[in-house]
């Protein structure tokens, strides 16, 4: 099928944390679409070219960076049809570590705000300055990244999972009240997905020592606990995204859509 089906063509779309993972992949996605697709990040430069995509640097954290990055999307593109809220950032932390041989990998005051600072209040921040414009329009769409983990909690990532639930909390509320504004608010959850350059040794062995083990004997056969088999793959999650910034789903709003290979707890 034609990606023409969308109707993606001369929409604007900023896709935030957008430089490497999940991000860059729904970034391609959107651009192969023929969207107009901003991608922000802190590791980009203004005015790059991304595979067909804009680039303009932001910190998700800073209110006054995110209303620069509005500000200069309008400036080259006169509109913000969507924003996929994708930036976050995740520290494996035990809330009390039981091992007592890595005390680092304690959650720490300083790495609780971090994640919340990216994960919450980054996510607050772009979907406002986001809102506000799409008012201004008459509608828009809001699609926020929340994780399998948000749902269902996960060991030795309970910060992060809090976040990733905060997130789904905020979908739901945005909804109800953007709703009125022909404004719609998504969250998405993936699950086990594709290894990208994001996952690092420091990432493993933190994640490794959490639960108990070796970076060596993390989980990697999934045949058991994934009903597909298989982790997702980035352009899966890519076509969702892309599926639900289109009008194509323009009755979808104030919910949560698992992509996670029917993965759960049961």
């Amino acid at each position: 099928m034609s990606e023409n089906w969308l109707e993606l063509s001369g929409k604007t779309v900023i896709v935030t944390g957008a430089a490497s993972g999940i991000g860059k992949a729904i970034a391609a996605e959107l651009v192969r679409c023929g969207a107009n697709t901003v991608v922000t990040d802190l590791a980009v430069t203004d005015g790059d070219d991304q595979d067909g995509a804009y680039c303009i640097q932001s910190d998700v954290t800073k209110k006054e960076s995110i209303e620069n990055l509005v500000a200069k999307t309008l400036e080259k593109f006169g509109r913000v049809d969507g924003i996929v809220n994708n930036a976050g950032i995740n520290f494996p932390r035990l809330l009390v570590d039981l091992f007592h041989t890595h005390p680092e990998y304690e959650l720490s005051d300083r790495d609780f705000g971090a994640m919340v600072g990216v994960n919450q209040k980054g996510l607050f921040l772009c979907a406002q300055a986001a809102a506000k414009q799409m008012i201004k329009q008459g509608g828009g769409v809001i699609i926020n990244v929340s994780s399998e983990s948000g749902q269902e909690g996960s060991a030795g990532q309970s910060c992060y999972a809090a976040t990733k639930g905060a997130t789904i909390a905020f979908t739901r509320s945005w909804a109800k009240e953007l709703g009125p504004q022909n404004i719609r608010v998504v969250a998405i959850a993936p699950g086990i997905l594709e290894k990208t350059g994001l996952r690092t040794d420091a990432y493993n062995n933190a994640l490794a020592y959490t639960r108990g083990t070796t970076p060596d004997k993390l989980n990697s056969d999934y045949s058991k606990s994934i009903p597909l088999g298989r982790p997702g793959k980035l352009s899966e999650v890519a076509n969702l995204v892309t599926f639900l910034v289109s009008e194509r789903a323009s009755y979808i709003t104030g919910t949560c859509i698992n992509i996670s290979g029917g993965k759960s707890r049961g």
